[in-house]
């Protein structure tokens, strides 16, 4: 690793009005280093990158690139010094092709009337060839996986002469095969002398990727090491100040302990369900007090399965009962009187309304229940409904009153829940709930799964690219391939790398009944 600085940040704090978000940060890094950066939701992350790219102005504290002194970064300037930040969403214009995603930005920032396209297309293409070749650059980046897309945003970056690349959440919708794939990129970035920000709540990860470790606490560096002298308990220790690895084993089950399978009714049983290209032929069943896990490489159709079950998606053939009774779900409206829940996986834009009150959100599925003969809801009855589930879902707020955007990632996450709890669906459907959440959170909305599974009221399906995650809430897994159901294991059966190996062979699937007879 080289030891010329690239970036040192000083005592840098920033303040939201009475919130502190940073308080005293200072960390260095080095040309050609990899640092991950780790901490739970609102431990000043986010500020941090906002900072560096110019968005916000930090109140104290100074910045220094290559020893060149700033008390404050404007975009333009942060921009110039080869700071490039690739967001979640990647920032791409989805209707232009992958070269004008690449060097229109350019052409902008430096405000030029006239593009000689040819010139841009060779340059385009010879920044593309170092990334990935086989992505045309004719091709409309709206119709890329999401891997295409980040490594067409990494080639942007670079043709813009980044020299200090921020990635914030880069594998969120990653395979584990495109994640390998990214990393190989990063160390040939690495090799070049660009310095990289990886920034992950996927500890596993940081750890196999970064060279250094940063952690914050409570807007605070509580740890700058080197990754090989960092195990995972110890950074779940920094983040969150106890052992989340501890307290989830404390909770897993016993083969025993879980949900077996029975003679009991099927709360839900789908009979040959159709929808091509995306599924065909599937068929399970799911009874009350069970966590049924789906997983499958991105794909798979187990997200369409969900849409397809929540009425968002119409299927082509097949059939669904509830409880023993055929139902014809057309629509959202079908899915709501059949008692199904549906948490999204991007809760953002499909799950919370982010300019509302958390109560406000808690209400959302239940508001004619609320309204008077008249049909008024009175402001006070809000509230106390919203208290009720804030206080049993351990939503930390100061108030019901307080806008659901001011929360963090994993207590969004409980408002939404919260949402369809209140609700009191009989199917409640899980799409990746545990996506963008630190450590902590994570642990916690586990554990309310498993409670919300043992009261015996509803019935849970879990989707979600986290093996782990499934492996330790589910009672029954079952896994997709090629949009057929391709084998099913209970509790106890499947470790981790053996379910990993099963989702990545390459076989012909037949279609396989995951209902039990």
């Amino acid at each position: 690793m080289q030891n010329d600085e690239f970036l040192k940040v000083e005592n840098v704090h920033k303040r939201f009005g009475g919130v502190i978000a940073l308080n005293g940060v200072s960390f260095q890094v080095n040309k050609g280093e990899i640092v991950g950066l780790v901490g739970e939701n609102g431990s000043g992350k986010s500020t941090t990158i906002k900072i560096l790219a110019g968005v916000y102005e930090p109140d104290e504290g100074d910045i220094y690139i290559e020893g060149r002194h700033y008390k404050r970064l404007t975009p333009i300037e942060s921009i110039k010094e080869g700071i490039h930040v690739i967001y979640q969403d990647f920032s791409l214009f989805p209707n232009l092709t992958v070269a004008e995603n690449i060097a229109l930005p350019v052409f902008i920032d430096e405000g030029k009337k006239f593009i000689n396209w040819r010139e841009a297309y060779r340059v385009a293409k010879e920044t593309l060839h170092r990334i990935n070749p086989n992505i045309r650059l004719n091709a409309e980046v709206g119709t890329l996986s999401a891997s295409e897309r980040q490594m067409v945003a990494i080639a942007a970056a670079l043709f813009h002469g980044a020299r200090f690349i921020i990635m914030d959440e880069p594998t969120t919708a990653l395979t584990r095969r495109e994640v390998e794939t990214l990393f190989q990129i990063i160390r040939q970035l690495k090799s070049r002398g660009v310095s990289i920000l990886f920034v992950s709540h996927k500890l596993q990860e940081v750890k196999e990727i970064a060279d250094r470790i940063i952690i914050y606490r409570d807007g605070r560096k509580v740890l700058d090491r080197v990754a090989s002298e960092v195990d995972i308990k110890t950074m779940e220790i920094h983040m969150t100040g106890r052992e989340i690895s501890t307290l989830e084993r404390d909770e897993r089950r016993s083969p025993q302990q879980s949900k077996q399978p029975s003679d009991e009714p099927f709360l839900l049983e789908v009979r040959n369900l159709t929808l091509l290209p995306h599924f065909q032929d599937v068929s399970f069943g799911l009874r009350y007090g069970e966590v049924l896990g789906i997983v499958g490489l991105v794909g798979a159709g187990q997200r369409e399965l969900a849409l397809s079950l929540f009425g968002v998606l119409k299927p082509q053939g097949g059939e669904i009962f509830v409880e023993g009774r055929k139902v014809q779900i057309s629509d959202v409206q079908d899915a709501l009187k059949v008692g199904m829940g549906y948490l999204p996986e991007d809760r953002i834009n499909e799950g919370i309304f982010l300019g509302q009150s958390i109560a406000n959100n808690i209400i959302a599925t239940v508001i004619d229940r609320l309204r008077s003969k008249l049909g008024f809801i009175k402001r006070l009855k809000v509230e106390k409904f919203g208290e009720k589930y804030v206080r049993e879902l351990n939503i930390k707020t100061p108030s019901v009153k307080s806008l659901v955007e001011t929360l963090s990632g994993g207590n969004q996450q409980r408002v939404v829940l919260a949402k369809w709890i209140a609700y009191g669906p009989k199917i409640l459907i899980l799409n990746g709930p545990t996506v963008g959440i630190d450590v902590g959170s994570k642990a916690e909305i586990h554990k309310l799964i498993r409670k919300l599974a043992s009261e015996d009221k509803l019935g849970i399906i879990l989707i979600s690219d986290d093996i782990p995650e499934v492996l330790g809430v589910c009672d029954r897994i079952v896994l997709m391939k090629n949009g057929k159901l391709a084998a099913e294991y209970k509790y106890g059966e499947i470790d981790e790398d053996t379910l990993y190996l099963k989702m990545i062979e390459e076989t012909n699937c037949g279609s396989v009944a995951a209902l039990e007879k």
